[in-house]
């Protein structure tokens, strides 16, 4: 596979992004209703400080995960996928439009495969009917699967069948073959024609979606110049009245196929033709994104129009809440790996480290990436120096490591000043502009755990000394590492590892440049960075005597640092409760935990089942440590559904704390209560080797939660 495809992969993830932004605040808008609001346009239209979670990003990045987590590897079925999907979905939230069973295609699917319904019968016709089956979300979430088949058209049709089909059929299915396919060869292929022509030749020619481009394709080769003359054109022959349902993947299609043909191969004229033609705009702004984004290459995108205002930044809404902090070249590079996997090949030298040992550090090696690092300006005293913006630009000029890193410019620096050059690890609802699809975390970084970094000093520069700190949410309080004092035009790294905190919620780490001399002098500072990323182990307490409901909408709360499945979930006198009918489940933690131990102090209220749940992978991946009926006590696997590997009995009872402690190595899990050693077995097939910890109850039961300490091993 050619190398520089990987740069093609980030150019194609990226401008899917980009499309999905583009798109958003237009989304259900009509062409009528945008022409005479916003007339033409070319560039953004909302300026978001960050931009919530998406439908359309968070099922091409979570359902790709079937290729690692599911039964059959790179051998994909279909039910692979809707593992995936029951896995990553929260239930009836977050994820995608949950807009009831007949009405949502993706709600009737998830509640057909939670019923045992397997796949593709849970997306069929045969069980849904053609107006839920054949609505947009079919090539909407598809992208990925030809991301990581470049130039392999073939794979990405097949990828792209087995996905589809989970959730639609008919319609919904082709949808998604061509535009996977379009994606595939947009790798090899430069003309729009061709790239579309492929895209159909994996389709039957006399289905309606392949008429349906014909019919635009024939409209363009007659009239090419307006593009909305075409558009009239659609809406009279495609238009959403000729078909049912709430988002039908046919006019929107059309739409696509517009934007492609008289964009005329430029990247923000493309997808400004494409947006202005209305209907689901960020859904067909994504796709048409990411095809060009493969054609054109990252040169092709423009970086202060597109790139510089989203600066690499993307967060999620699955279950899993440390997934849910995801920069853009995290996503380009988990797509590298499993496309070079896929071609059989390994990755290239440069590369390899990066994606096989820290795949989500700031390292900067895609060209123009900045990894969502943000600025600020301090007083050595703490106070904000608001007036004093600092610039930020990914540079080849030098680097740690590989070719290139970031450059930190702040034009009138003084004596005193502290630079903070910082990545979030913890995001709450009151960061956001909107509340799109209820993005919810579990931080990125805990005590215990080691912050690395490289840093570098322009020559030139005042005397500037440089550390890598946290910052503790609630206090506010930064804890800084050793400090150095920096040599100009030397790389310095820097190790520090995070003291333990009791009950710390962490919000960013990075590097805080200190900058001395004399108070009268100012001048221009420039510092580079390069390599920041998290390893070691969690030495990490939750006290839920510090924790705060977070509330997304009117009708949607979480509790700071958790992700919940279902269920209801609150605080009350400096406890977590956590309630069901049928079961409710709430996640914290890194998904890449391995070896620990997660001590709990819980008290189960009413009610026979409760869980304590270790190495969670998600809704449907984990284990348990379960007070069961007839005073049992068991270690219990989830694998799409709980069961008992080893039980023995212990008289518990409602209305008493315990505290549990389980132990976690390689496979091998051990329960001790109340320091008495209770329980252990070594599970032998398909074991869980990582994951989070997590509470759960079952049947109508009812527990409460005073505190969770967590200890590598």
């Amino acid at each position: 596979m050619k190398t520089e495809y990987i740069e093609r992969i980030y150019a194609g993830w990226l401008a899917k992004i980009i499309g999905i932004r583009y798109g958003a605040p237009i989304e259900g808008d009509t062409y009528s209703e945008i022409k005479k609001k916003y007339g033409e346009f070319d560039g953004y239209l909302v300026d978001y400080h960050d931009f919530a979670a998406d439908d359309d990003s968070n099922g091409p990045l979570f359902f790709l995960r079937a290729l690692e987590d599911g039964r059959h590897g790179f051998a994909l079925t279909g039910q692979d996928v809707a593992e995936a999907l029951l896995n990553y979905a929260p239930f009836e939230h977050g994820f995608f439009w949950w807009g009831g069973y007949g009405v949502s295609t993706e709600h009737t699917a998830y509640l057909n495969l939670r019923n045992g319904i397997p796949a593709p019968r849970s997306g069929s016709i045969e069980q849904n009917g053609s107006t839920a089956a054949e609505q947009i979300g079919g090539q909407i979430f598809i992208d990925t699967w030809g991301l990581v088949s470049p130039g392999n058209p073939d794979q990405a049709a097949r990828f792209a069948k087995e996905a589809a089909s989970v959730t639609h059929d008919g319609n919904g299915v082709y949808g998604g073959i061509f535009v996977a396919c379009c994606i595939s060869y947009a790798f090899e292929e430069q003309d729009i024609q061709k790239i579309i022509e492929k895209g159909l030749s994996y389709i039957p020619q006399d289905c309606e979606y392949a008429k349906a481009v014909r019919a635009v394709m024939d409209f363009h080769t007659a009239h090419p110049k307006d593009w909305r003359e075409c558009f009239r054109y659609i809406y009279e022959n495609f238009g959403y009245d000729k078909y049912p349902g709430v988002c039908h993947i046919i006019p929107n299609s059309s739409v696509m196929i517009l934007g492609l043909l008289y964009g005329e191969g430029d990247f923000g004229k493309t997808l400004s033709i494409t947006n202005m033609c209305g209907w689901d705009t960020d859904c067909n702004v994504g796709n048409v994104a990411t095809i060009m984004g493969v054609r054109n290459g990252l040169d092709g995108i423009d970086y202060d129009k597109w790139r510089k205002p989203i600066n690499d930044f993307l967060v999620c809404s699955s279950v899993v809440g440390s997934l849910n902090i995801m920069d853009i070249p995290y996503g380009a590079a988990y797509i590298a790996k499993l496309a070079y996997a896929l071609a059989g090949e390994p990755l290239p030298e440069r590369w390899r480290g990066i994606v096989e040992e820290r795949i989500d550090s700031c390292h900067f090696e895609f060209p123009g990436s900045t990894h969502a690092i943000r600025t600020r300006v301090e007083t050595s005293d703490g106070h904000r120096q608001e007036q004093k913006a600092c610039e930020i630009f990914n540079t080849d000029e030098t680097a740690a490591a590989g070719l290139r890193s970031l450059k930190i410019v702040m034009e009138k620096a003084e004596a005193g000043d502290c630079v903070y050059a910082y990545r979030k690890t913890y995001y709450q609802p009151k960061d956001f502009y909107d509340d799109r699809y209820v993005p919810c975390f579990s931080p990125l970084l805990y005590p215990g755990q080691i912050i690395h970094g490289s840093v570098y000093l322009q020559a030139g520069e005042a005397v500037t000394y440089a550390s890598l700190y946290v910052k503790e949410l609630r206090s506010g309080k930064i804890y800084k590492g050793e400090e150095k004092l920096l040599k100009a035009e030397k790389w310095e790294n820097f190790d520090f590892q995070i003291p333990a905190a009791e009950g710390a919620l962490l919000e960013e780490m990075g590097v805080c440049f200190r900058i001395n001399g004399e108070k009268e002098k100012s001048g221009r500072f420039t510092g580079l960075i390069d390599e920041l990323y998290v390893s070691g182990k969690p030495d990490y307490s939750v006290e839920f005597a510090r924790e705060e409901q977070e509330q997304w909408t009117n009708c949607h709360w979480e509790i700071s640092q958790f992700t919940k499945l279902k269920g209801l979930i609150y605080l009350e006198n400096g406890e977590m409760h956590l309630s069901c009918a049928d079961f409710a489940e709430a996640y914290t933690g890194r998904y890449d935990w391995q070896d620990y131990q997660a001590e709990f102090s819980f008290t189960p209220l009413i009610g026979e089942h409760h869980m304590l749940n270790i190495r969670v992978q998600g809704a449907i991946r984990s284990y348990a440590v379960a007070f069961l009926p007839e005073k049992r006590i068991g270690i219990l696997k989830n694998d799409n559904g709980y069961f008992v590997l080893a039980d023995t009995p212990y008289d518990w009872e409602n209305g008493k704390e315990y505290t549990v402690t389980v132990k976690v190595k390689g496979n091998r899990i051990t329960v001790a209560a109340d320091g008495a050693k209770l329980l252990e077995v070594t599970d032998t097939k398909r074991p869980y080797l990582q994951g989070a910890i997590g509470v759960s109850v079952q049947k109508g039961s009812h527990d409460k939660y005073r505190k969770i300490v967590v200890k590598g091993l």
